[in-house]
């Protein structure tokens, strides 16, 4: 259960944080022993766990061999990436060896620091690095306590904990009491050099998402001002909700506590706060958190569940939709739902789950209503696994041990590669990305690994612990360290249907007598996206198309094509039958439209061009560009936009701008992924940059391949980025950062192509067309049509090419003048 939207930043020690997935897992298989043969025989678990632990030993060994001491695992490039030149550290492989667990404590406290000039994020940090810490800290002396080894171990892992725990302070230090969303290591946020505290919004998730590992540093080390700053920050964030609907919204100001995005889900952005509400009760023992998870679930069940479907809403009108696609992060939810006792729910919408990853093999990260694919890319995100484990545990159902079967066997069939294990860059095509997150090592197998394991052939009693949203385990004695919070106090609320607020009940319970009762609700959902379903021959011949993830929807394309589409269903005679019907529903018929140009305009790519004018290039070279729906709009522009390139830093620009001294008042360039099109032109409008150049990421597309697409915005209002934003395609994207290389000082013109400065324009043909009548030839003349031709130069490519020369006029001065110094280029 994660919380940044898109993708967990990998913002903090990953090669470190990948050595203490290690360790826990270690923990968790080690001296398995003895088999259950419930439906899945003994022979067949047991099989599927040794599987498990060879895919562990392949990421983790890959890691070793070809990343470290690097942050993280390119297991394409078979390399490392260092990400910040983080803390780092040498770990053997862990897996049923205590002696390799004791060796890799003693290198953690021997070789990783925390005093370090980086900026990280509060929220990784937290969750994956002290996570880990105090996970791998509770291991430790589980070992010492049973007298078994580590008999020297003095709490050093505890102490690291602390000493990180107040690394992260100065990130508290708001009016309001929630954290600012990044923090430099050794200089906090106000200093000078921090190059942070600029920050005004953080996401309700980062800011919820503390109070576990907070508090349980507090309990342990015994100072209480860790629990203090991350309670305050729920108390705001409880404080903040909206009173007539019990949600909240996606981002906030950490200053003044006003919501920035008001959409309100269970997904990216939110996620982890609910989890961390529910679990700070189970952890901490205080029912205050319990009375509000109970009032925000009482609310989320009234508005944003649609059974099987979690959709978002606007927190102060929740009866609307704000859009029709979820997002992969909401793949949790059914596992905190369990934990509540509420199985009917989970089971539906974990359903739901199951069916798109047997559409798409695996979660794509955003999905529509209609299961098409919104986002394609899938980062071996674990949630969907650890909810399939949840509902395992609570249900008994082997059904679930099939499930957890298919997702070891798609891991095996399409992310596996020489090097680790890859994420899907597009569940459509199967395409790989060169990543490979360290959430993967510590959630994904140890939840496959727990899947099929019973509780005698763990080492702990795995009831003792509470999994963090990084799936570290803390132990729940915690609660009986300190009695609740006087000061912080919520009053329960009175919910219809409120049976379970205060008690998980079994299964037996919720459904007594009827062992069948999950297959019975999922027997409602089981063909919901079509896929295994018999279908009657359909005489609408299906056709895919390459669309990859342009961010632009089929329909919304096929239109600018000037092609029409229509709903099969609505073709659909009465005799067919409503199965029939209902079989064809996201089906469409294709029509070619005769003349494009009926296609009305508003629904055209208009294609735009980045023309190089500087020395030497001087208009010469053009490179066709793709539009933004948002942003100024350059087709109103009289002569474009023109100005110098700078390259962001960083070059995703999805976090915050390093050179924004540099890009005042220049054109920035940009790559696409890791974050969406709207956060990037925000970041850098803010920096002072004048436009925006975004270059695909996906290497060797071409605009003479790829059809052109309009970029879009994030679901939310977009009036604020004014400034124009155009993308090229990675082959042109490589012409103009190879003309940056070389001459440093490029000057570029933004504009339509129909308005490309210096091009010598065919002159017009205005033909007319005039039939003769009868009697209008001559003797002799055979009767014909007569077809006047007038050629004709428009006023328009007269003064286009006279401001062409001058526009040349202009750089060509700057030959014989002193070079310019990038950062005052106009």
């Amino acid at each position: 259960m994660g919380g940044n939207w898109i993708r967990k930043e990998t913002n903090s020690c990953d090669g470190f944080v990948m050595a203490l997935a290690a360790v826990l897992f270690s923990c968790l298989v080690i001296g398995v022993t003895g088999q259950d043969g419930q439906a899945m025989t003994a022979e067949e678990k047991s099989k599927i766990r040794d599987q498990i632990l060879e895919m562990f030993d392949h990421a983790y060994n890959s890691y070793m061999d070809y990343a470290y001491p690097a942050d993280e695992l390119m297991p394409l490039s078979c390399r490392g990436r260092m990400l910040l030149n983080c803390c780092f550290v040498c770990f053997e492989q862990l897996l049923n060896k205590l002696d390799e667990f004791e060796e890799a404590v003693k290198k953690t406290v021997r070789d990783v620091r925390f005093d370090n000039d980086i900026v990280v994020s509060v929220f990784e940090t937290n969750i994956r690095v002290l996570g880990g810490l105090l996970g791998a800290h509770v291991m430790a002396d589980v070992l010492k306590q049973r007298g078994e080894r580590m008999q020297w171990y003095r709490d050093e892992l505890l102490h690291m904990a602390k000493e990180l725990g107040y690394h992260l302070l100065p990130a508290f230090n708001t009016t309001s009491g929630l954290p600012y969303p990044r923090v430099n290591l050794r200089y906090g946020v106000v200093n000078p050099l921090s190059r942070t505290g600029t920050e005004s919004d953080t996401c309700t998730a980062c800011a919820g998402t503390m109070i576990l590992e907070f508090a349980a540093l507090s309990r342990l080390s015994g100072d209480p001002i860790f629990e203090e700053h991350a309670r305050k920050a729920m108390d705001v964030l409880w404080e903040k909700r909206q009173r007539g609907s019990d949600l909240v919204g996606t981002v906030i100001n950490i200053h003044n506590g006003d919501w920035v995005r008001r959409d309100s889900g269970v997904g990216a952005g939110i996620d982890s706060y609910y989890e961390y509400l529910m679990k700070a009760y189970i952890l901490l023992g205080d029912k205050v958190y319990l009375n509000r998870f109970n009032t925000h679930y009482s609310a989320i069940m009234k508005y944003i569940s649609q059974p099987p479907l979690l959709l978002n809403v606007h927190m102060h009108n929740p009866t609307i939709n704000v859009r029709s696609w979820m997002d992969s992060l909401l793949a949790f939810f059914p596992g905190l739902q369990v934990l509540r006792g509420d199985l009917k729910p989970a089971i539906e919408t974990h359903e739901m789950l199951y069916q798109v990853t047997k559409q798409h093999n695996f979660l794509p990260e955003a999905f529509t209503t209609e299961f098409r694919v919104h986002w394609g890319q899938h980062p071996l995100r674990p949630e969907f696994a650890e909810s399939t484990y949840f509902l395992y545990k609570a249900t008994g159902d082997p059904y679930y041990l099939k499930v957890g079967q298919s997702i070891v066997e798609k891991l095996n069939t399409h992310a596996r590669v020489p090097c680790g294990f890859a994420a899907v860059q597009d569940v459509r095509t199967g395409t790989h990305e060169d990543r490979m997150d360290s959430f993967f090592l510590a959630e994904m197998f140890k939840y496959l690994y727990l899947l099929f394991s019973e509780k005698s052939q763990l080492p702990i009693n795995i009831d003792d612990y509470i999994f963090t949203t990084e799936a570290h385990l803390l132990p729940v004695s915690l609660s009986t360290t300190q009695p609740p919070c006087h000061t912080n106090n919520t009053e329960p609320q009175a919910h219809e249907d409120d049976l379970f607020s205060y008690s998980c009940p079994s299964a037996q319970t919720l459904f007594p007598n009827n062992p069948t009762f999950a297959k019975t609700i999922r027997d409602s959902y089981k063909y919901l996206t079509g896929v295994g379903k018999a279908q009657q021959a359909s005489p609408v011949r299906g056709i895919e198309l390459p669309l990859h993830d342009m961010g632009l929807e089929p329909i919304e394309f096929l239109k600018s094509m000037g092609i029409s589409l229509t709903p099969l269903t609505e073709l659909v005679s009465a005799s067919q039958g409503s199965a029939f019907q209902d079989s064809q529903k996201g089906v469409y018929k294709l029509k070619l439209v005769a003349e494009v140009s009926q296609t009305p305009e508003h629904e055209e790519v208009v294609p735009l061009i980045v023309q190089l004018i500087s020395p030497p290039f001087l208009g010469r070279t053009v490179l066709t560009a793709g539009s933004a729906k948002f942003g100024m709009d350059l087709t109103k522009q009289e002569h474009g936009v023109k100005g110098s390139i700078v390259k962001s830093v960083p070059y995703t620009a999805c976090g915050p701008i390093e050179n924004a001294v540099e890009l005042q008042g220049h054109i920035a360039l940009a790559l696409r992924g890791d974050c969406m099109f709207a956060a990037k032109a925000r970041r850098l409008q803010e920096a002072g940059a004048t436009g925006v150049i975004f270059i695909d990421h996906r290497e060797g597309s071409s605009s003479a391949e790829t059809p052109l697409f309009q970029m879009v915005g994030d679901g939310e209002l977009t009036d604020d980025i004014t400034v124009p934003l155009v993308f090229l395609f990675s082959k042109e994207g490589a012409t103009l950062t190879a003309a940056l290389q070389e001459h440093h000082n490029v000057d570029v013109l933004l504009l339509p192509k129909e308005k490309q400065i210096g091009k010598e324009k065919s002159e017009k043909l205005n033909i007319k067309f005039r039939l003769a009548k009868e009697g209008d030839f001559a003797e002799g003349e055979t009767e014909s049509t007569t077809i006047q031709l007038v050629l004709q130069q428009s006023e328009t490519d007269t003064e286009t090419n006279n401001e062409a020369a001058s526009l040349m006029r202009e750089n060509q001065e700057t030959c014989s003048s002193p070079q310019k110094d990038p950062e005052s280029s106009p």
